[in-house]
């Protein structure tokens, strides 16, 4: 055997079918070349669909059920341990190779006996390089730069560069000390002489130690430019979060720790930690801003607008001007406000995209419940109903309108919510390119479908959805304004695709569909992980606003069965479990109602649940009615179907 290549995955189903079926391709391609590979998955126990897909579409991969995530490092190692080949090559399940990344990798290792281990070119989902693909040794030094932003600043600098190399012409092979592992080729001889990934790196820094260890044992590491791979960045943790941070930087004060003299280590680890806690406050701060500027912004905006009108109102109408005195202040407008903003969001006016109707519903129901509540208040605080009116009014035209300008800025129906996704372009044949099609319309997302690009040059006049061959794309990008490609892998090769992705424009997205597959996968930035275009974005209960309400009857419910308790434990099915059930949902762990043990493909991702639309049903145990039965369910959701289901249930 020559090569086994060993991809570790970890809830990233839809990546990881892609990943597959192009070293699938690429093996067959490297076989003509003499070439034996063979593929090892190792599943870290994800909650997925993965091994469904893994055994029904790929049976003859070598798979690794892990029962429990056992980490990054350890996954690789038991890939590793099991393989026979003179090279392995540790690969990444967000990555698509190219036909002919394996032999020119195998070629580029055999001529090059002192290599112990070779990375590559990558690019990340809108075809832009990854500079991550070469990297220098984190000395503190060299991390103090890149933390302090200085290698961003100066991205050719020698000095100040030098984590990722910046300096060092992409396009070109060049000697470097530290891979990454989303593609890390090795000699299996240099493994059996340095050792396996270091065990005590759950994830992040494995590949830096390995590489570290590798050019100290005398090897040379090598950066291949002749060849490129897409890599989405489909993990679990995505690179930019908190989590990312923490998982990351502490990874390197391990690293500091093992190969640093103690001195050394020691500032790098005070530095990478005061790093950690100032990176933790930003992010705080921008999670509570992203959550909560759009309520402020409307409390300004409501209260400006109410203090204006407590004086237009007093002046023009009453003729006293202090009329209203400071419990109107202190205690009306507050009340008043809070309402409206409290209505405003279970109404789904915070909702992305954004819907005008309802903005005004959640308004309009607000000041009901407020002229309610006017009418209980003592009588010193009961003011002018005028005023609620004249309020909702003020918060209809101008929380509209300042909506409006921001999403001018974007292609959005600000009447109905529904987000343009731009035009679109499919790469394909006419017949996989209408199957991709039907895909999208599957989606429920919003494209201006422009036509297919002809993979093959192959146009005649009567093919009138045909915008051109692929030889045109770049013109045909321009002159159809495409904001979306779409690559029919069934159609072009994956060499060809990462090559137009390499050189066509960076303004544009683009995605690719494998042959066979539901799932359209994509990244539209290199920060961001990887995400497909899924038929389960059709399912009522993953709407954001269902989402919201399906939690709120959750609470409420929880509550109402508590505060009953006394009474409703004689009536209950599951006496044993009563307590622990209402506890479970009112903090978050479960739902009341949902999809419970059943794991089919393509249903979407909800939380974990006590009972199920089907429990109890006298119905054969068939997979596919149960699957129908909670597909009908997710797509038709709604409150009163889970009340009806939690009374049969618990009753």
């Amino acid at each position: 055997m020559k090569l086994s290549v060993i991809i570790v995955n970890y809830n990233v189903c839809y990546f990881l079918e892609q990943t597959v079926k192009s070293v699938v391709k690429a093996s067959l391609f490297s076989k003509n070349d003499g070439y034996d590979i063979e593929c090892i998955v190792v599943d870290n126990a994800s909650k997925d669909q993965s091994l469904e897909m893994m055994r029904t579409k790929f049976p003859s991969i070598q798979l690794i059920a892990n029962t429990d995530n056992v980490g990054f490092s350890q996954a690789n190692n038991q890939g590793i341990k099991i393989s026979n080949a003179k090279y392995v090559l540790l690969l990444n399940p967000d990555t698509v190779i190219a036909e002919d990344t394996l032999s020119k990798s195998i070629a580029f290792m055999d001529t090059h006996k002192n290599c112990g281990a070779m990375g590559i070119k990558m690019i990340d989902g809108k075809g832009i390089f990854l500079p991550e693909s070469k990297r220098g040794i984190p000395t503190p030094t060299v991390s103090l730069y890149k933390m302090l932003g200085l290698s961003k600043i100066f991205p050719s600098s020698e000095k100040f560069n030098q984590y990722h190399l910046g300096y060092l012409d992409k396009n070109k092979n060049h000697k470097v000390p530290i891979l990454s592992g989303a593609f890390m080729f090795m000699r299996k001889s240099t493994l059996e002489e340095v050792g396996l990934l270091d065990e005590t790196f759950f994830m992040y820094g494995e590949d830096i130690d390995l590489s570290y260890r590798i050019i100290n044992a005398g090897y040379d590491n090598y950066y291949f430019a002749d060849s490129s791979i897409i890599h989405y960045k489909g993990e679990s943790t995505k690179k930019g979060s908190l989590n990312y941070v923490k998982i990351f930087y502490k990874a390197m004060i391990i690293f500091a720790e093992k190969h640093f003299a103690q001195k050394q280590s020691n500032l790098f680890s005070s530095f990478i930690s005061v790093g950690i806690y100032f990176r933790a406050l930003l992010d705080i701060v921008i999670s509570l801003f992203k959550k909560f500027y759009a309520p402020v912004l409307d409390g300004i905006i409501l209260l400006g607008g109410m203090l204006w009108l407590k004086d237009f109102w007093s002046s023009k109408f009453i003729g006293e001007a202090s009329y209203y005195g400071d419990e109107f202040l202190t205690v009306n407008i507050p009340l008043y406000i809070s309402i409206w903003l409290i209505s405003i969001f279970f109404s789904g006016g915070y909702d992305k995209p954004f819907n005008v109707w309802k903005l005004i519903r959640g308004l309009l129901f607000g000041t009901l419940i407020t002229s309610a509540v006017y009418g209980f208040l003592p009588e010193a605080y009961r003011f002018s109903r005028a005023l609620i009116l004249l309020g909702m009014a003020w918060g209809v035209v101008f929380l509209s309108l300042y909506r409006m300008l921001v999403s001018a800025f974007f292609k959005q129906n600000i009447v109905s919510g529904e987000t343009s996704k731009g035009k679109l372009a499919i790469v394909g044949d006419i017949e996989e390119g209408n199957r991709i099609r039907n895909l999208l319309f599957d989606t429920g997302l919003h494209f201006d479908f422009i036509g297919f690009i002809d993979p093959d040059d192959q146009i005649s006049e009567t093919d009138s959805n045909k915008l051109g061959s692929i030889n045109e794309i770049s013109n045909l990008i321009d002159l159809y304004k495409i904001d979306e490609l779409i690559f029919c892998s069934k159609n072009i090769s994956f060499k060809k695709i990462i090559e137009q992705m390499e050189v066509l424009s960076k303004n544009i997205n683009y995605r690719i569909v494998v042959e066979g597959s539901q799932n359209i996968v994509g990244s539209d930035s290199k920060n961001n992980a990887g995400n497909p275009y899924l038929s389960e974005q059709t399912y009522k209960i993953v709407k954001q606003g269902q989402k919201r309400n399906k939690r709120v009857f959750d609470i409420a419910m929880s509550i109402l069965l508590l505060l009953l308790f006394p009474i409703l434990i004689l009536f209950s099915k599951n006496k044993s479990n009563y307590l622990s059930n209402c506890f479970n949902v009112l903090l978050g762990k479960k739902s009341w109602i949902g999809f419970g043990k059943y794991r089919f493909s393509n249903l979407p991702k909800i939380k974990d649940s006590i009972y199920t639309p089907i429990d109890h049903l006298t119905i054969p145990d068939n997979s596919n009615t149960h699957k129908r039965l909670l597909q009908s369910y997710a797509k038709d959701y709604s409150i009163y179907k889970d009340l009806v289901l939690l009374v049969r249930n618990v009753f």
